[in-house]
């Protein structure tokens, strides 16, 4: 295993502390669970980019997309 396979565990972790950090019924957790979910997509990309995966690359972009549109909806409902 090279090292860029190693990025696949950082985003693994990163995607899933995102999500328990969205679930969280304080604002601040929330919030910070949108930049970390920012940050699993571009580890996620990073190892797509290595490893040909161009279908999870597009996904990720997809997810990231998404994301930064959820934090602006809840930006503007604040």
């Amino acid at each position: 295993m090279d090292y860029p396979d190693l990025l696949q565990w950082p985003a693994m972790l990163a995607t899933v502390l995102a999500a328990w950090l969205i679930g969280s019924h304080h604002e601040a957790r929330r919030n910070l669970g949108f930049w970390v979910f920012l940050a699993s997509n571009a580890l996620w990309i990073a190892w797509g980019l290595h490893a040909h995966a161009y279908a999870l690359i597009l996904l990720q972009v997809c997810l990231a997309a998404m994301n930064i549109h959820g934090a602006r909806k809840t930006e503007d409902s604040a």
